[in-house]
């Protein structure tokens, strides 16, 4: 009963703009799902307009799909995404999850470069994409699973999944964190628990349409 789509993680095409360094956590496929502001990537880099607007509309339009009935989900900078998109539309997605996700990047190298570069300096703007920023300031989600690898190399310095456990501890939202010993940030330590992520949103969305006045 699932529809699964995975979109890209940034613009592609002639003339996208890059990180004029070549650098491989900025630019084309590191576009952090954010709007940019700042050129050259305010022409193309709309990755949230892109996943919260034009994305559905095609789905719906295209596909049996129940519009109603959503949950995202996203691996390190795709779990970024999920988070802060489902952080600031609640009433959209009736569940989240996401592997090694960046929970603040406004504390961590990856989060400041990506931010500075689509979003300027403005620390404001950068707030509405950073999720332990949004629970914090009062954003919430009914709970949320994570899992991480315990090998991870960027465990430390770029993901800090304690920040988002501290984060939804004080706000009285029930994470399930699960830390994986071995795994580290690969595409092996995603589908390895995939099934378990799946199963997570196909519980809830089920609830979701019971409780939902088309199905009563």
């Amino acid at each position: 009963g699932l529809i699964l789509v995975a979109p890209d993680t940034s613009p592609r095409g002639e003339g996208v703009a890059d990180d004029p360094a070549g650098a491989w956590d900025f630019g084309l496929g590191a576009a952090f799902y954010v709007d940019a502001t700042e050129a050259p990537f305010a022409a193309n880099y709309r990755m949230w307009s892109y996943v919260t607007e034009e994305l559905p509309t095609i789905v719906a339009a295209h596909f049996p799909a129940d519009m109603a009935q959503q949950a995202i989900m996203g691996h390190s900078m795709g779990g970024h995404g999920a988070l802060t998109i489902a952080l600031n539309l609640p009433d959209r997605f009736r569940s989240v999850s996401a592997f090694a996700p960046i929970v603040a990047p406004m504390q961590v190298p990856w989060g400041q470069k990506a931010f500075s570069g689509y979003l300027g300096e403005d620390q404001a703007a950068w707030a509405r994409h950073d999720a332990v920023e949004l629970i914090e300031g009062g954003a919430r989600v009914p709970g949320l699973l994570v899992d991480q690898g315990g090998a991870d190399a960027f465990l430390a310095d770029q993901l800090k999944p304690e920040l988002l456990r501290q984060a939804c501890a004080a706000a009285g939202i029930p994470l399930i964190l699960r830390l994986h010993p071995g795994y580290d940030h690969s595409y092996y330590f995603i589908s390895s628990f995939m099934a378990d992520h799946l199963d997570w949103h196909a519980e809830r969305l089920a609830q979701s349409a019971q409780l939902s006045p088309r199905s009563s």
